[in-house]
């Protein structure tokens, strides 16, 4: 009777240690599908080789960007049946791939992130994008990862001491980390939440920003004689630094993906670095160091204004990105009655904005006195003033945009503001003297 029964049982086992995961078809309709009409430099897209090759994939109409519904459904039916080809024809040999592939290898390295998307799909663990908080703690070694669901922390990015700037890979498979400590941008694993690469950088650095499309990471360089890092995250290389005078303390990417804006507080200077060829563009001199930044769009989306808070001064101003010029200023005000905290201001006693995704409300900090206030797009007029705590720093708005997210510093919490009603709606226990946030969708397993 064991006998037999081991008969019936093998057989079974055997057959459920082969099966595959079920894959996702709207993974496969969302994230896979768009990499077969990518147009890499020096070679055709998949599309035009595969309408008529081998694994084929429908026709597209006549003038139309991406494939109906029911042609995706079709081309998900037939690519599924080859998914382990797509991790190995058209990746380099030396990576791992395949010998020879006739349409070419388009990633050299499984570190790419479209190797890796199709490799996630294929394995059938590309997790659900999550929208998420990170806070990182400028006295401490960790980042808080928050869930904006709950407004608990469900996560801790560790061992980065002096963690300085953090942001989200646009496809949400990493977090970018300015590491003070030891000089390096550390690339963080988003599942795992742990580092698994660290780039030298040129000197110590401050704040980050990510192009659009994923492919570079722009990094401050606080260090004299002052910076911009240009990061190649695949690869895990410094491309280059594009000097610029006085050290650099924030960078930011504009929203059309065309420019990244670095402040410098030394050289009293706002630089504009064309994304495409990485070189300065503009700049313009300021009466004061040039801190945090937001960005003003036009309906194309392209930028109309930059709003920008400088040294020593409890206020916002408008800066014309087409003029390049200054076309407003506007104080913060001074509360009756509230005490002005003076200590540990380090220059700065206005030193956070946020715009609200609707672009209606500009949100910004007052360290002096513990609050944020909303001003009005575009005629920055006052609307409310909201007291959140301690050494209010920076701002972050999730995708969902419900609310706002203040890093108070002197209070090691993040404090939760609802956009709508411009009330608190939740404090949030985190690390050592918090600064730096940021927000995004990020992947969780």
């Amino acid at each position: 009777m064991r006998f037999a029964l081991v008969l019936v049982l093998s057989p079974l086992l055997a057959q459920q240690a082969v099966i595959p995961p079920p894959l996702d078809y709207t993974v496969f309709r969302d994230e896979v599908q768009p990499i077969f009409l990518k147009k890499r430099p020096g070679h055709a897209r998949c599309v035009e080789c595969h309408e008529h090759g081998v694994p084929p994939m429908e026709p597209l109409a006549p003038g139309a960007a991406t494939w109906t519904e029911a042609q995706s459904r079709k081309n998900f039916d037939m690519w599924k049946q080859f998914g382990k080809q797509l991790l190995v024809h058209p990746l380099a040999a030396k990576a791992g791939g395949d010998h020879f592939h006739a349409g070419g290898k388009h990633w050299a390295s499984k570190d790419d992130p479209e190797w890796r998307i199709l490799s996630q799909w294929v394995s059938g663990t590309r997790g659900a994008l999550e929208p998420r908080v990170l806070q990182s703690n400028s006295a401490g070694d960790s980042i808080d990862v928050i869930n904006p669901a709950t407004n608990k922390v469900v996560g801790v990015i560790e061992g980065i001491e002096v963690p300085h700037g953090v942001v989200i890979s646009p496809d949400g498979t990493r977090v970018y980390v300015t590491n003070e400590s030891k000089r390096t941008l550390d690339i963080v694993d988003a599942a795992s939440l742990k580092v698994t690469k660290q780039v030298p950088l040129s000197g110590r650095p401050n704040n980050l920003a990510v192009s659009k499309d994923g492919k570079t990471v722009y990094v401050a360089i606080v260090q004299a004689p002052g910076a911009v890092d240009v990061i190649d995250p695949v690869a895990g290389i410094n491309l280059k630094s594009i000097p610029l005078k006085g050290g650099i303390h924030n960078v930011y990417v504009t929203p059309d993906g065309k420019f990244a804006a670095a402040g410098s507080i030394p050289g009293k200077l706002l630089n504009i670095i064309d994304t495409v060829t990485n070189t300065v563009a503009w700049t313009l001199p300021t009466d004061a160091g040039v801190r945090p930044m937001a960005f003003v769009t036009n309906p194309d989306g392209s930028t109309r204004q930059i709003i920008i808070q400088l040294s020593d001064y409890h206020g916002i101003a408008a800066i014309d990105f087409v003029t390049h010029r200054e076309v407003k200023r506007v104080p913060l005000p001074d509360p009756t009655g509230t005490p002005k905290e003076t200590q540990g201001i380090q220059g700065s006693p206005s030193h956070g904005l946020a715009i609200t995704n609707d672009g209606k409300i500009l949100w910004a900090t007052s360290k002096w006195y513990g609050y944020v206030a909303a001003f009005s797009l575009p005629d920055l007029k006052l609307v409310r003033v909201v007291p959140v705590g301690s050494h209010p720093e920076w701002l972050t708005i999730p995708p969902d945009g419900k609310n706002l997210y203040v890093s108070c510093a002197g209070d090691d919490a993040t404090v939760v503001v609802d956009n709508k009603t411009m009330q608190v709606v939740a404090k949030i226990p985190v690390g050592a003297v918090p600064k730096r946030n940021a927000s995004g969708m990020l992947r969780t397993n």
